[in-house]
Parts: C-alpha cells; sequence; structure tokens
C-alpha cells in the first residue's frame, strides 16, 4: 500500500451517505433457490431500524458525558449518529417496500422488537437500584458490544463472493455491502466513547452478554416468523440443517466465526481499530452504485 493508499484505522472520517435504494425488482427471495437462508439475512432488517434508532437515541444522552475539548470524540459521535439514521431508514425501505409489496407483512413482529428497545432497554433502569446515570453506562457498553459484531459482520459481506455466484440480488448486496463498509468504517466510535464514559473492563464484558447471548435466538425468531409469514412458503419452518448447508455455501457466517469474534472483543487489550480493514470498506464505498450517486446528489 502506499502512501496516498493509507488510511487512519482509529478515526477515518465520518460522514453519512444519503443513500436510496430502488426495491422495484428485487424478488422475495432474493437469493435464487435459497428462501430460508434469504430469511435468515433478512431478520437483519427486522432488527436493525428499531435497534440503529435506539442507537442514535442513547447517543444524544451519551454526548454530553464527552468533554468539550475532546472535539474529535464528539465529532465523531456526531457523524455516527448520522449515519445511523440512515442505516435505519434503509433498511425501514426493505420492510415497507419490498416485503410488504410482495405480500409479506413484518409489522407484526416489528412492532414487538420496537417495544423491546424502548421500553426493555428504555431510559427508564429495570430494577430500581440501578441509577439512569449507571443504566446510560451499560447501554453505552452494549452498543459497543453490538457495535463490534455489525464490523465484524460488515468486514465478512465485504469479503464474502459466494452470494454473488449464487446469485443474490444486486440492489440488496449494495445495502448489505455499503452499510457493512460504513460500520467497519465508524467501528471504534461506540467502543471510544464507552472507554471516555466507563473504562472499566468487567461492566463491558458484562454489557457484551446482556446484548449479544440474545442474538441467536432473535435471529432464528425472526427468520421463523418470516418464513410463517412468507405467501410462498406455507409455513415452512428453518431447520438447521438448513442453515448448516448454507453455513458450508458461505452464505451465510458460521457459529465458529462468531465465536472467535467474541473471543476478541473480550481480551482486555481489544480495540476495534485492529479488526477489519478501512481500506476495504472505502474502496467498496467508491464503487457502490448507491454511495456514488449520493455523492453525487451531495455535490
Amino acid at each position: 500500500m502506499s502512501d496516498t493508499d493509507a488510511v487512519d484505522e482509529r478515526h477515518p472520517a465520518i460522514v453519512p451517505r444519503r443513500v436510496r435504494f430502488d426495491w422495484a425488482e428485487t424478488p422475495l427471495h432474493w437469493i435464487p433457490g435459497e428462501p430460508v437462508a434469504t430469511h435468515f439475512i433478512n431478520t437483519l432488517h427486522l432488527l436493525l431500524p428499531a435497534g440503529e434508532r435506539w442507537f442514535v437515541h442513547v447517543y444524544k444522552q451519551a454526548l454530553p458525558l464527552i468533554d468539550e475539548d475532546d472535539t474529535r470524540l464528539r465529532q465523531e459521535v456526531k457523524g455516527f449518529m448520522g449515519q445511523e439514521a440512515v442505516h435505519a431508514y434503509s433498511h425501514q425501505g426493505v420492510l415497507d417496500q419490498q416485503m410488504r409489496d410482495r405480500g409479506l407483512d413484518p409489522r407484526p413482529l416489528t412492532r414487538k422488537i420496537e417495544w423491546l428497545f424502548t421500553t426493555i432497554l428504555g431510559d427508564r433502569p429495570p430494577l430500581r437500584l440501578v441509577s439512569r446515570k449507571r443504566w446510560l453506562y451499560v447501554r453505552i457498553g452494549i452498543i459497543a458490544g453490538i457495535e463490534h459484531y455489525t464490523a465484524v459482520l460488515g468486514q465478512w459481506i465485504l469479503d464474502n463472493r459466494e452470494l454473488d455466484d449464487a446469485g443474490a440480488d444486486p440492489t440488496m448486496m449494495d445495502l448489505l455491502r455499503w452499510h457493512g463498509a460504513e460500520e467497519v468504517e465508524h467501528r471504534s466510535v461506540a467502543f471510544d466513547v464507552y472507554e471516555h464514559v466507563s473504562g472499566k473492563y468487567w461492566p463491558r464484558f458484562a454489557a457484551f452478554f446482556i446484548g449479544v447471548t440474545a442474538l441467536p435466538l432473535a435471529i432464528y425468531a425472526g427468520a421463523a416468523f418470516l418464513c410463517a409469514k412468507d405467501p410462498t412458503l406455507h409455513g415452512v419452518r428453518p431447520r438447521l440443517r438448513d442453515y448448516r448447508r448454507a453455513v458450508r455455501r458461505n452464505l451465510l457466517p458460521s457459529n465458529g466465526f462468531m465465536v472467535s469474534a467474541a473471543r476478541a472483543y473480550l481480551k482486555r487489550d481489544y480495540h476495534p481499530s485492529a479488526e477489519c480493514s478501512t481500506r476495504k470498506a472505502l474502496d467498496y464505498l467508491a464503487t457502490s452504485p448507491a454511495a456514488r450517486a449520493a455523492t453525487a446528489n451531495r455535490t
């Protein structure tokens, strides 16, 4: 890599890209012949709009905790919130257009997911003994752990070629890769905020498990819901062998991949800048149809 190609892995510039996607030509099963694998990935569309809006809500509360003279971190948080807001809007478009227009209504489950983030993970602590400030720290720690996973999954989708070989819809792949690239780009922000306001290892350890212990259950529940509501599948349920077959084809990340990512995060000397590649993220964003159109519209 030449000097002109070098990037700051810890502090890249974080700028929201106001992307738009047209779902008119994207089929319901956007991985041909793989409806169950499609719906495993589609679970992200169920979780992310409410989750990303929750991130922004929490970080609006976290921003005053960052020292006024730490202008770089404050600016990165504002860029992070801007990117996450666009992510929420973009995945909401999949729910409202790509799914509902093809007869799959996700709202019965997304309303429950919205309730989870606004009530269970809302501003009021679940236990009276926990102060609002301490509960804010916990939620900041939960987001730091989730953001680690969104970054490594973002790198996975950037590197993946098997989905393309399987004929995955190019618009959906651009959404996933644009989003993944921005997750790689801003991967240090949530962790740096946690370190700034707390920095304690064991609360970070505990918050990580609060955030990710339920992840496999949420993904399976989401896939099961989508399969049950899919008007073309007639109540098919996702089976373990469906997941394993998709993993063998590298259409989904493996359990081993997810465990390895957890082990990396739980190291005491962990920092997100040592994971993933900002260069690869920026290389994709330079070619992404949606990101290029957003840049052209901005200029």
